[in-house]
């Protein structure tokens, strides 16, 4: 089964990728491993793709979709596969479905989790990590058992400016913008799936789980 995984920040998209992928015993790949693998491999496409990031430029179309596609021929892929992360732009969504098509294979599935922007808000905001030691915490979803004190060492909590309220709203609403024009071109081909992710994760799991079933019979 060929899965593209979609969600805003804070959706939970890496902890349903790691259910899925074990439930079906297919690969999960993100962009950031693909990359990491391909430089480790010293492949013309990892090298060309490390001089972009050593200089701290984004990595061109080009040489990520030959990354995607090196990645999606590999053996372990024979029987699946989940994108993570990719996708990210129409004109990659369209590259994608060329390889598939030139190499037999199609998307089965574009799964996207939806979380209220409210959900997602208190999920990315509430972070807090210690000054002294590091550990992380979450206001809502795991707390420490003293406020603004860490249960390890007893250092400060602190919020990191990225983590601020109104830097996350402006990073969700870039992302929402690329994410509405993928869900469209997808909608075009009645690959989309929603998910109600404001649920409880074995919830949103078990939704997805039934889908993938309910489409393989």
């Amino acid at each position: 089964m060929n899965i593209v995984l979609m969600g805003l920040p804070g959706a939970g998209k890496g902890t349903q990728a790691d259910r899925i992928t074990e439930a079906l015993r297919i690969p999960h790949i993100s962009t950031g491993d693909m990359f990491r693998a391909a430089v480790k491999e010293g492949t013309p496409l990892g090298l060309e793709a490390r001089s972009y990031m050593d200089q701290g430029q984004l990595v061109p179309d080009r040489v990520t979709i030959g990354i995607v596609r090196e990645r999606l021929g590999k053996d372990d892929c024979a029987e699946g596969f989940l994108l993570d992360g990719f996708p990210r732009t129409v004109p990659q969504a369209e590259a994608l479905d060329q390889n598939l098509k030139e190499m037999g294979r199609h998307l089965d599935h574009v799964l996207y989790i939806e979380v209220d922007e409210e959900e997602l808000l208190k999920r990315l905001t509430g972070r807090r990590i210690c000054r002294d030691c590091g550990a992380t915490y979450h206001v809502v979803f795991a707390p420490p058992e003293k406020d603004g004190v860490c249960d390890r060492c007893g250092g400060s909590l602190y919020q990191r400016d990225d983590d601020r309220e109104e830097t996350v709203a402006k990073r969700l609403e870039v992302n929402l913008e690329q994410t509405r024009a993928l869900l469209n071109y997808y909608h075009d081909q009645d690959n989309v799936r929603r998910i109600d992710g404001n649920r409880s994760i074995e919830q949103v799991t078990e939704s997805i789980l039934s889908i993938l079933r309910s489409r393989a019979r």
